[in-house]
């Protein structure tokens, strides 16, 4: 069951769209079609804030200290204000997960043979790099008798 938001409505297409009437006026302000019900309420709960107050009735009353809030009250800035807290609320709670355009096997592969994080990596390379100094301190030059002096520009 869908949930059912305060100054939203569904197309017959499957869209969500927001609009919200102007206080003491018959017209409305329109604040957009939206691909999720949470995406609308939020862009209404804007306009609801600014034109209403403190005592506006919200979808999302606990989100409201953090709603952007418009410039003016013209219908410019309402929209604009809207769309930005729709925006924010574009991965709502139980929508379907966005699926990457990667082949089963392309997951298996990676699941298999997980990506080095970039921690491992450094220590790997440290490790390496200490081989590589200890090497040097021996004097042995590939497993040679003949001992290799290493001389810096520094010691000139």
């Amino acid at each position: 069951m869908e949930p059912t938001y305060r100054g939203v409505r569904k197309r017959k297409w499957g869209k969500w769209v927001s609009e919200i009437r102007q206080p003491g006026k018959k017209t409305r302000i329109w604040l957009g079609s939206y691909d999720f019900p949470a995406m609308a309420a939020a862009a209404y709960d804007v306009a609801a804030l600014h034109l209403r107050g403190r005592n506006a009735q919200l979808n999302f009353p606990e989100l409201a200290e953090t709603f952007p809030r418009p410039e003016s009250s013209r219908a410019e800035d309402i929209q604009s204000a809207a769309q930005m807290a729709a925006l924010r609320m574009r991965n709502p709670v139980g929508a379907a997960p966005v699926r990457v355009g990667l082949s089963e096997s392309e997951i298996q592969a990676i699941n298999e043979s997980p990506l080095d994080s970039p921690r491992t990596m450094w220590m790997q390379m440290a490790v390496e790099a200490e081989a590589v100094c200890l090497e040097e301190e021996s004097g042995f030059d590939e497993g040679e008798d003949n001992i290799t002096t290493h001389h810096s520009i520094w010691d000139s």
